[in-house]
């Protein structure tokens, strides 16, 4: 997490979040990103059919290039609320936009939370009416935002980066929100990215996309896609500046990789209830696709999972996972490292000290794991955590 007295703040950019009152808990719960004039933007979205209101207001929208705000709720995720939730979206961004100026069109929305409850508008409004009359470019205003998007999350997950170079110079705010429903196929819990670095949308469409499969795709807590699952990028100066190209537009796309990496590293060691960040990584297969398989299933394993959570070094878990992954190789081909000690190799357990190894996975929160095929270049690096029974409680009586 960026230090809110660290923070670049990309131009062009003001943010505001508050108390609406959505949250039981009373705790802040709207935020509000608004732009000085129209940006280039881009998402990626839920692949889950039952996806939220606004999830299908922004899919509507995107790519465009005259975005001037993004408005966030917690405490209600605003999905399966059928016609209603819709209408509820649009009148969140027509009222925002009657604020900052704008058309609806130009206001993206995002909500999460409790699933099947229409939001309360007159909170939602009245919020509104407060915030963005006060919405600053100050860095303490985007670290209230980080928290106001949070819901059973122990901290905010924010990642500013800068670039300058022959005399170019642009910065990257990002932040997200993700600690359970974790289990994405093409996008991500709630993730937003702000730049001042232009870029059309053009190119922000796939930068976005690529970063988001290395990232928020390889990212598992327990394999429950959401409805609500939302990445957005904005540039504040695609229509003011001459975009980048070349070398620029890829340190620009490194950027936007790295930050992405790093939410979702986040995202996984704040797993709800988590006492252990989990890397695996997946080599030696025919492609990536391959080794996304093998690493999918490893990462959901509620077996694998509860073993590491009791420091139990219980290979055969996580070997036979691969195995049920769908890949069509050879028991003989596969190795496993467990925190760098191979316990299982080419087919075949091997003669380690289970007392040491326990040992170490008790004392230390990260955990790796690295499996091994002999099938060709295929890798990928996959993350989660482990599964405790304070998961369970949080998540048996969510709504109670």
């Amino acid at each position: 997490m960026a230090d809110s007295d660290a923070i670049a703040i990309p131009h062009g950019f003001r943010t505001a979040a508050g108390k609406a009152g959505i949250k039981p808990s009373g705790g802040p719960d709207l935020a509000v990103f608004v732009a000085d004039g129209p940006c280039a933007a881009a998402g990626t979205f839920t692949t889950n059919r039952v996806c939220a209101a606004p999830v299908k207001w922004c899919r509507g929208l995107l790519p465009a290039d005259d975005i001037r705000a993004i408005v966030v709720n917690a405490g209600n995720a605003n999905a399966a609320t059928g016609a209603q939730g819709a209408a509820n979206a649009e009148r969140t961004a027509a009222r925002a936009a009657e604020l900052i100026g704008c058309e609806p069109r130009q206001v993206l929305v995002a909500s999460t939370g409790v699933i099947g409850h229409q939001l309360p508008m007159d909170k939602v409004e009245a919020g509104l009416d407060r915030l963005i009359p006060r919405a600053s470019a100050d860095a303490s205003s985007f670290d209230e935002a980080s928290r106001a998007i949070l819901t059973t999350d122990t901290h905010p997950k924010v990642v500013s980066l800068s670039y300058s170079e022959g005399g170019v110079a642009f910065s990257l705010l990002a932040m997200a929100k993700g600690a359970a429903m974790i289990g994405p196929r093409m996008a991500t819990m709630l993730a937003f990215i702000l730049t001042d670095a232009p870029v059309w949308p053009s190119d922000l469409q796939p930068i976005l996309l690529d970063a988001v499969e290395d990232s928020f795709n390889c990212l598992s807590v327990e394999g429950h896609a959401s409805t609500n699952d939302t990445v957005l990028i904005l540039s504040s100066t695609a229509s003011t500046a001459p975009t980048l190209r070349g070398e620029e537009l890829t340190a620009f796309a490194g950027m936007v990789r790295s930050a992405c990496e790093s939410l979702a590293r986040m995202m996984a060691a704040d797993g709800e209830g988590a006492t252990h960040f989990i890397t695996i990584d997946i080599e030696g297969c025919r492609d990536r696709e391959e080794a996304r398989a093998i690493a999918r299933e490893v990462a959901e394993s509620a077996l694998v999972k509860t073993a590491i959570h009791g420091a139990d070094p219980n290979w055969g878990r996580i070997v036979s996972a691969a195995g049920y992954a769908g890949v069509d190789f050879d028991e003989g081909e596969l190795s496993l490292w467990i925190n760098g000690v191979c316990v299982y190799e080419a087919g075949a357990p091997t003669a380690f000290d289970a007392a040491a190894l326990s040992a170490g996975l008790k004392a230390e929160r990260d955990v790796t794991l690295r499996l091994a095929l002999r099938r060709g270049e295929g890798r990928i690096r996959f993350w989660t955590c482990d599964l405790t029974a304070e998961y369970v409680h949080l998540n048996a009586d969510y709504t109670t």
